[in-house]
């Protein structure tokens, strides 16, 4: 191998011709190239042992050749020992930057280029400099002007100015009176400065010396130094007059220089603002200084001013106000005012432009976070790359809300400039005095310091999701999540990921959310469990409960008391609620709890173990040193507790009190949420194991079947009864899909397998047991509209599905929407409610996911768009009962903001003209434009609607949009709602964990699921909320946490015309009974499941869709306005008809234009070979509205068509059950099997 230009082979020494030699480190030598050969004894000592080559005409090839090997006996020796001297050791020690190594050199670092040393030097030049500025005034001071004046040795001799003549005399101006001690100080304080000047210059001399003369501290450092050097040497000259007091510019000069070499050796920067005001203050001092002691000076042989006056007269003069008490008598002060008001007019407005530039460059970067408040004070930092006002709002009133943070501070890192709306925000007191906005990059050292990241207390990263690039802001958020950990590793990180599989890049944060993980398992959970996009937005935001309480609608009022339930926590040990429940059941616990205090437990944590567990079932038994998780409107520690009196407590329920065989318990209520209990009517209830013939669980107990008495509920028991639960083994579950499997006649039995995903499209994913195909489908069978050797299939009619489709409209085929099948597609979910997934793509997916996706069960794609009529009818919509409607990653970025959702919002508005029985999940950017989803300009309901969210935004509610039929119904959800999840985490470190839970993205061993079930007509014998959480308890182990009800609804509008409140009645009535047809299995938009969005269903497939009846008071209400119709004026009556006729004619209009979209959508049908018989134009949910009562009060009265929400217990924590447990769980599912069960519990 070659070695390069100037490089030469180990162990042979060279020289120069020159005689001058390279340097080398012990393998290369490296020189000029120019090698002789080396005489013995001439560079080596004497010694002659060295290898003597000329390679003037040698090749490499004749190098190597000449290069000799190493002694034998050195060689194993030196593996072991390492290098050793030894004899004949040519080799030699070379000093490295020996150019420093000179006297000119190490000067040069001692005094400028060394940090800590030059600051010292510059210290003590500004320590003398202000020395010399005072002996200067002690000269002026110790002067004796009645002695006279003159030179060193001569007669003094006494001067007087007369006022009358401008003539004066110069020698009070030459010569002043100067004590010896003085002189000699100012002698030695000059030669000192002397001297460092003049070996400055020697040190920074660059070739130049007149550049260096001329410099104007250099001509001060003369005049003042020079005179006193020259009066050593001529005596006469020590009483001359030298202007001393000029070294205050020099001062100030070394001041500059010293704050730069301070910044530079401690690394302590100051803001250029606090410099620059620091240099204009020394330029204003300087300038007063020099024209005071100037006019006193030159005023000598004037009216003999002090230093004081001419010091009040320079602040006058300068402050141009001018009094003219004191004036200059003689033209030489005259003259040198003028120079001074002169130079400050040129100086000072230099100065104040600099000022002022740098703090308009300080209003847009924002300034610093001093290191002081840091210390003393507590702050979070908030990174984001850009900063909008919404995501601006939301986390300063998340953050906010909680009471232990409204000490902390929040600095806010971006690294664009403050907009307009931004900086309005921050300029209220409100918000003023607790956030600060720094204009920098968490990428750069200088601005994490600005921030003090290493004294926060936490650092929130969130990632622009209006990027159209998603990945790139991904990267961004991942660079700045690095940055922070490198400079500040003990800073907790909260950071927001919007892909995936980028997740595991900031593994390390404290908590991650991911935004396409959460948002495709909670439009998942939609289809499933209705609104539980509303469920979990409503359990993440901080709310007090106190939104729509002024409300004139009741169901306002409720929905808005319960949305204030959040999620807490407590050591049972320390806890009121739960303390008494030490070594019970944890569904014992979970039911008594919310009877006796109107809390819901749904989960705790083992000391021992860090993993938290929902609902882990009745065989669980609590600890005191367990932490329980409850929903609840405040937490313990902000509670208050009544206890009534003992004879109250014996009216409220004798019979209740022989259920408990322990310690008699105090029924303690709680003022929490003004959350009332009930008591349970428990007589003669036995605990007896429910029978094996019995169907659901919520049957009518045939013991009180009769009617003459209300029927009872078994108590649930203190401690796990196994024969007592129903088990629940879904991994044994084989031989009730092949019985059932045999009634399906003309379709193809396919066996399904309960394993993990093989595939897993990004790392990260956690493991979930699925319902898998026995044998990964080929990828020409996952699409839905083509045939292929497999199947003939090109529609969903021709697949015969037994259930409704759940189509998922996306723009790609991302990683994310792999979390949209695992939830569908569960172990837990049983394999008859498995809907067929059909996922409309506007892009080919690619063959990473479609091998993701080919082990799951009736999981289809089809390239197509939601806004293409065509598309939407090939994929099979009106046989599907969920469309969701994802938001589109190139239409999230537009010119104007709120715009980036009207193309979404128009094609999910058509879709609902074309198909209005049809459930639409859709996904907006901006959670305000959801108030444009089913827009109706003409619905009065609406517009109270819109005014009622104003009332509540004026009120300061963070949760002002929850009002709006569509978010209520669950029918619209936007994931920056979702932000406040990780913003909690904060306060509430377990927030992500059982989000995660409940979402079904983790699985923890023993921990419950996220289910739901219908009430139906027949189960309305439990009556209340509180009787059915105690049925559920004490049957299946399950744990309600909150009800989903669909009701009709009465147009409440402000007008005092009833002629019109009762047309819209009978428009409503009318509009419902239209709906009162028979349906197949095929057109029937609404199934028995729990995933129609407020349908109105029965528990039976084959059952008429009949809607929910009107509630009682509204009904009394319509009567009572159609009572009180006739008492109108004649006038208001005509109008008021008039208006009712306008109503019917806008009703038929509606009725006519539904027949032309029927028509549309049926020729589109024929032309595309569609069969039409599937599709029904006149199922209207408009009259319907939808909403979500979290941990409702035990005495809510249940409605029909009520969806209960409920946390099932993790059916693997059962496995080990008998045999005979798991014979009795196979009957039960068997007879409450139905041939179109959905993905609820059938009652």
């Amino acid at each position: 191998m070659p070695l390069p230009d100037g490089a030469r082979s180990p162990g042979v020494v060279y020289t120069d011709r020159a005689g001058s030699s390279g340097y080398t480190n012990g393998t290369f030598e490296f020189d000029n190239g120019r090698c002789t050969p080396r005489q013995p004894g001439a560079g080596d000592g004497g010694r002659g042992d060295g290898v003597l080559l000329d390679v003037g005409g040698l090749k490499m090839s004749d190098l190597d050749s000449e290069v000799l090997p190493l002694p034998p006996r050195y060689r194993f020796r030196d593996l072991l020992l390492g290098d050793q001297p030894f004899p004949n050791d040519d080799r030699v020690q070379v000093e490295f930057y020996v150019n420093e190594n000179t006297f000119k050199e190490r000067l040069k670092l001692f005094f400028i280029k060394n940090q800590r040393s030059s600051l010292r030097i510059r210290l003590f030049n500004f320590s003398l400099k202000l020395l010399t500025c005072l002996l200067y005034i002690v000269r002026v001071l110790l002067e004796e002007r009645s002695q006279g004046v003159g030179c060193w040795g001569c007669p003094k001799q006494v001067y007087k100015f007369n006022g009358s003549s401008s003539e004066f005399h110069w020698a009070p101006i030459l010569w002043v009176e100067r004590k010896m001690a003085l002189w000699a100080v100012q002698v030695i304080v000059a030669m000192i400065s002397f001297l460092e000047t003049m070996l400055l210059m020697y040190l920074s001399y660059k070739g130049n010396v007149w550049e260096q003369i001329f410099q104007v501290s250099f001509i001060l450092e003369m005049i003042n130094t020079l005179p006193f050097i020259i009066t050593i040497f001529w005596p006469p000259l020590r009483n001359l007059f030298i202007p001393v007091f000029l070294n205050c510019w020099l001062a100030k000069h070394a001041l500059e220089n010293m704050i730069n070499d301070f910044h530079r050796a401690i690394l302590r920067t100051q803001s250029a603002m606090f410099n620059q005001v620091l240099i204009l203050f020394c330029t204003l001092l300087c300038l007063v200084f020099t024209g005071t002691c100037g006019i006193q000076h030159l005023e000598r042989s004037g009216g003999n001013l002090s230093l004081l006056t001419s010091f009040y007269f320079c602040i006058v003069t300068f402050s141009t106000v001018g009094y003219g008490d004191v004036t200059p008598q003689i033209w030489p002060s005259q003259l040198l005012v003028v120079i001074m008001i002169c130079v400050a007019l040129v100086v000072l407005p230099l100065q104040f432009e600099e000022l002022v530039y740098l703090w308009m460059e300080r209003q847009k970067s924002g300034g610093n976070y001093s290191r002081h408040r840091a210390q003393t004070e507590k702050h979070v930092i908030l990174c984001v790359s850009s900063l909008k006002i919404d995501l601006l709002m939301d986390f300063l009133n998340e953050f906010y809300a909680h009471p232990r943070l409204q000490d902390y501070y929040v600095v806010i890192l971006c690294p664009t400039e403050m907009d307009v709306q931004v900086r309005r925000v921050l300029q209220i007191p409100l918000w003023s005095q607790r956030v600060i906005y720094l204009q920098g990059s968490a990428l750069k050292d200088q601005d994490l310091m600005r921030a003090k990241m290493d004294n926060g207390e936490a650092c929130f990263i969130l990632s622009s999701r209006n990027e159209v690039d998603r990945t790139a802001a991904d990267h961004q958020t991942i660079l700045r999540a690095w940055a922070v950990k490198d400079f500040a590793p003990n800073c907790p990180l909260y950071v927001q990921i919007l892909k995936p599989e980028n997740k595991f890049h900031v593994k390390f944060a404290d908590h991650v959310v991911c935004e396409e993980e959460c948002k495709y398992a909670m439009l998942a959970l939609n289809c499933i469990c209705p609104a539980t996009s509303t469920l979990v937005t409503l359990l993440v935001h901080t709310s007090r409960g106190q939104e729509g309480q002024e409300s004139p609608e009741q169901w306002q009022r409720m929905y808005g008391r319960c949305s204030g339930n959040e999620v807490y926590h407590i050591r049972m040990g320390d806890s009121k609620f739960f303390r008494e429940y030490e070594g019970k059941s944890f569904t014992y616990a979970a039911f008594h709890a919310h009877k006796k205090y109107g809390v819901c437990l749904i989960g705790l944590k083992r000391e021992e173990h860090k993993s938290i567990l929902l609902n882990p079932g009745p065989r669980h038994t609590l600890a005191a040193s367990d932490t329980c998780f409850y929903i609840n409107i405040t937490k313990e520690e902000n509670s208050a507790f009544i206890f009534k009196q003992e004879e109250q407590r014996r009216r409220l329920g004798c019979a209740g009190q022989a259920l408990y065989d322990g310690p008699s318990r105090l029924p303690v209520h709680s003022i929490l949420a003004s959350v009332g209990t009930v008591a349970l009517d428990l007589q003669n209830a036995e605990c007896r194991p429910p029978q094996g013939s019995a169907g659901s669980k919520l049957a009518l107990p045939t013991e009180n079947g009769s009617g003459s008495r209300r029927p009872s509920i078994a108590p649930v028991l203190e401690l796990a009864d196994s024969s007592a639960l129903l088990p629940c083994d879904l991994l044994s579950d084989q031989s009730e899909d092949e019985t059932t499997q045999s009634d399906d006649e003309g379709l193809s039995v396919v066996e399904y397998v309960k394993g993990y995903p093989p595939n897993s499209p990004y790392i990260g994913s956690s493991p979930t047991l699925c319902h898998l195909l026995p044998v990964k489908a080929p990828f020409c069978c996952l699409r839905l509209d083509k045939g292929c050797k497999h199947n003939s299939y090109e529609d969903a009619k021709a697949y015969g599905f037994k259930n409704k489709l759940i189509i998922v409209s996306a723009e790609t085929a991302g990683n994310g929407l792999y979390n949209f099948i695992v939830p569908l597609r569960a172990y837990y979910r049983s394999r008859r409610e498995l809907n067929p997934i059909v996922l409309l793509l506007d892009n080919k997916p690619d063959h990473h996911f479609l091998e993701a996706i080919c082990c799951f069960p009736m999981v289809y794609y089809m390239e197509g768009s939601v806004d293409n009529l065509d598309s939407l009818l090939q994929c099979g919509i009106i046989y599907a009962d969920n469309l969701v409607v994802v938001d589109k990653e190139s239409t999230m970025s537009a010119e104007e903001d709120y715009m980036a959702d009207a193309k979404t919002i128009v094609n999910v508005q058509t879709m609902f003209r074309l198909f209005p029985s049809l459930s639409i999940t859709t996904e907006l950017t901006h959670p305000s434009n959801m108030r444009f989803m089913q827009f109706r300009a003409k619905d009065s309901y609406s517009l109270a609607l819109s005014k009622l969210e104003k009332r509540e935004r004026e009120n300061g509610s963070n949760l002002a949009f929850m009002f709006r039929l569509p978010f209520a119904a669950g029918r619209v959800f936007s994931i920056s709602m979702l932000d406040t999840l990780l913003y909690q985490s904060f306060v509430k470190d377990y927030m992500i964990t059982i989000t995660r839970l409940l979402l079904g993205l983790d699985t923890t061993p023993g921990s419950g699921y996220l289910c739901a079930m219908k009430i139906s007509e027949d189960d309305l014998w439990i009556r209340t909320y509180g009787r059915l959480f105690q049925k559920l308890c004490s049957s299946s182990a399950e744990v309600p946490i909150g009800i989903y009800r669909t009701e009709c609804h009465v147009f409440a509008t402000s007008e005092p015309h009833d002629f019109r409140a009762q047309s819209q009645i009978s428009v409503s009535m009318e509009d419902c009974e239209d709906t009162r047809e028979v349906k197949g299995p095929w057109t029937t938009r609404a199934g028995s499941g729990g995933s129609a969005h407020g349908r109105l269903s029965g528990s039976g497939g084959g059952d008429p869709v009949e809607p929910p009846p009107l509630r009682r008071k509204s009904l009394q209400w319509a009567r009572r306005l159609s009572r009180r119709g006739p008492k109108q004026p004649g006038k208001a009556a005509a109008a008021a008809a008039a208006e009712w006729m306008g109503q019917q004619r806008l009703s038929l209009c509606r009725r006519s234009e539904r027949q032309e979209l029927s028509e549309l959508v049926k020729n589109r049908m024929k032309h595309l070979g569609l069969p039409t018989t599937g599709y029904d134009e006149m199922n209207d949910q408009q009259n319907t509205l939808s909403y979500v009562l979290i941990n409702p009060p035990p005495d809510t009265r249940l409605e029909p068509n009520d969806i209960v929400y409920l946390i099932r217990s993790d059916p693997l924590a059962h496995v080990a059950s008998s045999s005979q447990s798991r014979k009795s769980s196979l009957s039960h599912k068997l007879a409450s099997c139905n041939p179109e069960t959905r993905d609820e519990t059938q009652l």
